[in-house]
């Protein structure tokens, strides 16, 4: 079992005085303080959308060890708990990104698709462009977290993602990155153990 600092444990003290949560399940409070844990941003309880049975299907598939692919390395750094799969830095990455005039992380996706087939879990912190290039493709994921950070093109994806029929997170708005992309995945990874610590 994950040990928790006292530091962090009074940190979610503060955290669940600042913000109510009350309105989401069970999963998507766990999401949703993570996600504000990460980045000490409260607005997140507001932009953040989260599905409870879209969640359970990510701890479902996170219990049969599905595969997790992260667009960037920053994002599977965060996550500690599980290995990861990230091909952006892969040689073939680079050479499909300069061939098909894609990034490197939608190029890393497409290698991704490739190994792991449908029931993984994709994490975006990053890169919108891959999620765009996820949701083009007809794989099925269990999960996708969506939380791509910047001006071009990551609310739209975030959007994009929403309006789709694949279960997912996100938020509204170009609010994002590694950290929190990591911290929601964290959030499903550990939520067993932390929610038979508090209860």
């Amino acid at each position: 079992m994950r040990r928790v600092h006292p530091i962090e444990r009074e940190s979610y003290r503060i955290l669940r005085g600042m913000v109510d949560l009350s309105h989401l399940g069970p999963l998507g409070r766990a999401v949703a303080e993570r996600v504000i844990h990460a980045s000490a941003d409260p607005e997140y309880a507001e932009s953040l959308v989260l599905d409870e049975p879209a969640l359970q299907g990510g701890v479902d598939a996170l219990r049969r060890d599905a595969p997790v692919v992260t667009d960037v390395g920053m994002v599977a750094a965060g996550i500690t708990a599980r290995e990861t799969l990230c091909f952006v830095s892969d040689p073939r990455a680079g050479k499909l990104s300069e061939g098909l005039g894609i990034t490197r992380s939608a190029a890393g996706f497409w290698l991704a698709a490739e190994k792991v087939g449908d029931g993984a879990v994709w994490v975006v912190g990053n890169a919108p462009t891959a999620l765009f290039w996820l949701l083009e493709t007809d794989i099925c994921p269990a999960l996708v977290i969506g939380l791509p950070v910047g001006f071009v093109g990551a609310a739209e994806s975030k959007e994009a993602l929403l309006d789709s029929d694949l279960p997912g997170v996100a938020n509204r708005g170009p609010k994002g990155g590694s950290a929190v992309a990591a911290a929601a995945l964290n959030a499903l990874i550990y939520y067993e153990e932390e929610d038979a610590r508090d209860g």
